[in-house]
């Protein structure tokens, strides 16, 4: 099994190439500069053991094509409709899972959301209907991710409008040790995604005594 994270050099996609690659996936990390995601792909297994999976880089489409299934994109929201525009007829037969977050630019502790609704909504108006759009762990934070050694703290929700798609990002999910939710069509993300920066804001208050906090579902037994 492979999968491209494209934006795989920043916090958040470092994070979960090695969370991946720990758990035996094979990851390809993907850059608008190839030269780019081949060094952050070394740089990243330099933090693994011998056992682990072996990341490796490439230019996106590249990444996209070796892809056996799943792509996420983890690009800051200001290269998100661009990014997608590049690999979108390199996407038939796949799934795209979007952790995007529409941050406010000169404000992470607010959302300014798409006319669609959504970063997810978004992609999936962007790709077409024919692509399944999977929106998935944006509540994660990346510090949490790139600690391998610890467990993910929190747990994911995820939206989109086709369930088999959703059932093979969850099991995907669950690789890393986190659990994942259902949380009904794509037009939840408008509501998964708002969550970021009021996690943002807590995380950062003076206030408060954590700092990389996410959402757990806790149900009485």
């Amino acid at each position: 099994m492979s999968i491209a994270i494209l934006g795989g050099s920043g916090p958040q996609g470092s994070g979960l190439a090695l969370r991946l690659a720990s758990a035996g996936v094979k990851v390809v990390i993907g850059s608008r500069d190839a030269e780019r995601a081949k060094e952050a792909a070394a740089a990243l297994n330099a933090r693994l053991n011998d056992r682990c999976s072996k990341i490796i880089g490439a230019e996106n489409r590249q990444a996209v094509q070796e892809a056996h299934e799943i792509v996420i994109l983890s690009v800051p929201w200001s290269a998100h409709h661009s990014t997608l525009d590049s690999i979108r007829e390199s996407m038939e037969g796949k799934i795209l899972v979007d952790i995007v977050v529409p941050l406010s630019e000169n404000n992470p502790k607010k959302v300014d959301m798409p006319p669609e609704g959504s970063a997810t909504e978004s992609a999936q108006n962007l790709l077409g209907e024919n692509i399944n759009v999977v929106g998935a762990l944006h509540n994660v934070s990346a510090k949490v991710l790139n600690n391998i050694n610890e467990p993910i703290n929190c747990d994911i929700l995820i939206c989109g409008n086709n369930l088999e798609a959703k059932n093979t990002v969850m099991s995907l999910i669950e690789k890393i040790g986190a659990k994942a939710y259902n949380c009904g069509l794509a037009e939840s993300a408008r509501c998964i995604e708002a969550l970021t920066p009021i996690l943002i804001r807590l995380n950062i208050s003076k206030s408060t005594s954590f700092k990389h906090a996410g959402i757990k579902i806790w149900g009485e037994d």
